[in-house]
């Protein structure tokens, strides 16, 4: 998990940090990734850590990058 803090200013940067590292993380992952919305700042974290993840995380997702890669054969 990679925590970006922010002020008022950043937020628009923070966000777009946080989605660019769960895109990079995505591409070698079986797991969705997730940006989440806390009180200053988000985070991107791999569903394949957390397990099922409580309401109150879903409700603060912001963003899913797929996983890039497949278990399927």
């Amino acid at each position: 998990m990679q925590m970006i803090s922010t002020s008022a200013a950043a937020d628009n940067a923070a966000y777009f940090a946080a989605v660019a590292n769960a895109e990079r993380r995505a591409r070698h992952s079986y797991f969705e990734q997730h940006v989440i919305a806390e009180e200053g700042g988000y985070f991107a974290i791999d569903e394949g850590d957390y397990g099922a993840l409580s309401q109150v995380m879903i409700d603060r997702i912001v963003y899913t990058a797929l996983p890039g890669l497949l278990d399927e054969y």
